[in-house]
């Protein structure tokens, strides 16, 4: 029995040092936290310190936490943050305050806010959004999209593409039709895409209204070099000489150097059949 005592005070002892450190700091959750569309698929996360909090000489910071569509978690000192989702099915995020003091990290309670998921029937929403780039002969960028109308959607839908690249929105001019009138494709010759940039991301919005029913909207984002076509070699040539084949060729359009292209040549004799690669 005397073993067993001695065992909890011990433990006793070692865990005091640090609760009146703790206890002598009350921690406040932050105030006014709000969620503001900015643009399409850009949240700004907005809030103001707990006016309750004491002015101390400590190092206060913020625990953010997306919690959907995408978990995602970090601290800053600032009161504010940008974040880019896809906004169609919702966003919510809570944030507290975090307290440094003495290199003990305390915290607040937990603060959330959401935005809803944006209005309409799921099964009108479109399906097989994919797109492309292409860099043209001027430098600029063209974009290219095609998609499947929703399960649900009605035959008078019609569905309306926008995209977003940094602070550019501009909606579709350029559409083709299905055989029910739908808009199911969409071009731009030229955009505001930059093709020295990397990893930069093109949102991509699309919308629809229907005399039947309430489409849902869709959002997508699309890392601007993963969805880049590239172009064919250019001034291609191929002679004989003497007994040997040569073909020359130079490199597409691309803001990309040389060294950044591999090439792939087919030859097939027309006369033998034979195809090499």
């Amino acid at each position: 029995m005397m073993r067993v005592l001695l065992i909890l005070l011990w433990t006793t002892n070692l865990v005091q040092p640090n609760i009146p450190q703790a206890a002598g700091v009350q921690v406040f959750p932050p105030v006014n936290f709000t969620l503001t569309v900015t643009a399409l698929a850009r949240v700004l996360l907005h809030w103001k310190p707990n006016p309750n909090q004491e002015q101390k000489a400590y190092t206060v910071r913020y625990d953010v936490k997306i919690l959907s569509p995408v978990p995602e978690e970090y601290d800053t000192k600032k009161t504010h943050s940008i974040r880019t989702f896809a906004l169609h099915n919702g966003f919510s995020a809570c944030i507290r305050t975090l307290i440094l003091h003495n290199d003990l990290q305390m915290s607040s309670d937990w603060v959330k806010e959401k935005l809803p998921p944006l209005p309409g029937a799921p099964e009108t929403t479109v399906t097989n959004l994919s797109c492309v780039t292409r860099i043209t002969i001027s430098s600029t960028v063209s974009l290219h999209c095609t998609w499947l109308p929703g399960q649900g959607a009605p035959e008078d839908t019609n569905y309306f593409l926008f995209y977003r690249y940094e602070t550019y929105t501009e909606e579709c001019q350029h559409y083709i039709k299905d055989k029910w009138n739908r808009n199911t494709e969409c071009r731009f010759p030229v955009t505001h895409i930059d093709p020295e940039e990397v990893d930069n991301l093109v949102v991509i919005h699309i919308n629809g209204s229907s005399k039947y029913a309430a489409i849902k909207p869709f959002q997508q984002l699309f890392n601007q070099n993963a969805i880049e076509k590239v172009n064919v070699p250019r001034n291609v040539t191929v002679f004989l000489k003497q007994n040997d084949l040569l073909a020359t060729w130079e490199k597409p359009i691309s803001p990309f150097s040389e060294e950044c292209f591999e090439y792939e040549f087919y030859l097939f004799n027309l006369k033998s059949g034979n195809k090499q690669v």
